[in-house]
C-alpha cells in the first residue's frame, strides 16, 4: 500500500472512489435525494480546489484517499471492494503524520467510528449541525 499526495491526474480516480464509498457509508443515514448531491462531480471539484491537502492509497490503483485542512482530518474514504485491506490505516496514519488531530463522523456511521477507535481516536463531544438540507448528528473525535 502506497500513500501519496495527489496529482492534478488523480482527481477523476479519487471521485469515483469518494463517491461509491460515500453511497455506501452513507445509504442509510442520507435521504437518496441528498446521496444523488454527492457524486464522481462533486467530488472532482472540491478535490480540484485542494489537490495540495489531498493523499491517496494506492494498491494497483486509486483504492482510497484522505483531505486535511490544518488540524482536521475532512476525509477519508477507502473505496468498498478494498475497505479492510489497511488503506484507511495507511491514510489515518499518514494524516495524523501531518498533524491531523480531530475529525468529524456521522453518528449514526458506526462501522466508521469503531475504525477510529480501533486507531486510538477518542470520542470528544456530540454536535448537531445542518448537513445536506437537514439538521443532522454527528460526533466529534480528537487524537489523544
Amino acid at each position: 500500500m502506497i500513500v501519496r499526495p495527489a496529482v492534478a491526474g488523480d482527481i477523476a480516480a479519487a471521485a469515483v472512489v469518494a463517491a461509491a464509498s460515500y453511497a455506501q457509508a452513507f445509504a442509510a443515514i442520507l435521504e437518496a435525494e441528498a446521496l444523488a448531491r454527492y457524486d464522481a462531480a462533486f467530488f472532482a471539484g472540491r478535490f480540484a480546489a485542494a489537490l495540495d491537502r489531498l493523499r491517496v492509497a494506492e494498491d494497483g490503483g486509486i483504492v482510497g484517499f484522505s483531505l486535511v485542512t490544518g488540524t482536521h482530518l475532512d476525509m477519508l474514504f477507502i473505496a468498498p471492494v478494498a475497505q479492510g485491506t489497511g488503506a484507511g490505516r495507511a491514510l489515518l496514519v499518514e494524516a495524523v503524520g501531518r498533524g491531523a488531530r480531530t475529525l468529524e463522523c456521522f453518528r449514526d456511521n458506526l462501522p466508521a467510528r469503531h475504525f477510529y477507535e480501533r486507531q486510538g481516536w477518542r470520542l470528544d463531544h456530540a454536535i448537531r449541525r445542518e448537513f445536506a438540507g437537514q439538521v443532522r448528528d454527528f460526533v466529534i473525535y480528537e487524537q489523544p
